[in-house]
């Protein structure tokens, strides 16, 4: 998404490296692209985290890519927001074109050349249509609240900070009006995402430790 800002921190880039560990040994025996998630709630740190693993893989000769989640809304943000503002039960899945991300992801790990995807211009508010090249690519990286739901994919990774711990990082990145309105919205997102946790493959705690999902949800 054109306009997105990252806030990079310390504990991202040490999560980012501790997933390094865990996912290069699958990746290097994969045949196929390796396909990645990066789920959590807003300001958990998906694409800062998405970011620095992506220059990890670089550091090591290895292509990715990002894909956002952001970039398949049904809605550009403005107007998803106003949608949200006249009615919250539009919050939740049905704001997001998964099936078109999950085809996606098919495609590149079939081996095409180039996807055409969404592309969401934020200050604009409207949805434009990108072409990229993914010949070549080892890894796709998809960060957004809802990838754990996707289905082509090697590995899920779910970021378990809830909104509540992201308070300041979000004031920070001003993406959003701070008001009571929008905590009812984190809420009832935060109801639908941390229900994918016991999904994913690799949780990151609150302290960015990663470790692999036992699958309880704890």
């Amino acid at each position: 998404m054109k306009g997105d800002k990252l806030v990079i921190q310390e504990g991202h880039v040490e999560a980012a490296r501790q997933l390094m560990k865990l996912l290069l040994p699958q990746i290097m025996k994969t045949q196929t692209t390796f396909t990645i998630t990066i789920a959590g709630e807003s300001g958990s740190g998906k694409s800062e985290i998405g970011a620095v693993l992506s220059d990890l893989f670089s550091e090591k000769d290895i292509k990715s890519i990002i894909l956002q989640q952001d970039d398949y809304f049904v809605y550009p943000p403005k107007t998803n927001a106003e949608m949200r503002r006249k009615d919250l039960g539009h919050v939740g899945l049905p704001e997001v074109r998964l099936a078109l991300l999950d085809q996606n992801l098919q495609d590149i790990m079939e081996g095409t050349i180039e996807i055409e995807k969404p592309l969401v211009i934020f200050e604009e508010d409207r949805i434009d249509k990108e072409t990229i090249t993914v010949e070549g690519i080892k890894v796709v990286i998809v960060e957004g609240t809802y990838t754990t739901k996707l289905r082509n994919v090697h590995q899920h990774i779910f970021i378990d900070r809830t909104y509540i711990d992201t308070r300041e990082t979000r004031k920070h990145r001003a993406r959003e009006e701070q008001d009571e309105f929008l905590e009812k919205v984190l809420q009832i997102e935060h109801n639908i995402i941390s229900s994918h946790k016991p999904q994913a493959d690799i949780v990151i705690n609150n302290n960015y430790q990663v470790k692999k999902n036992d699958g309880t949800g704890k």
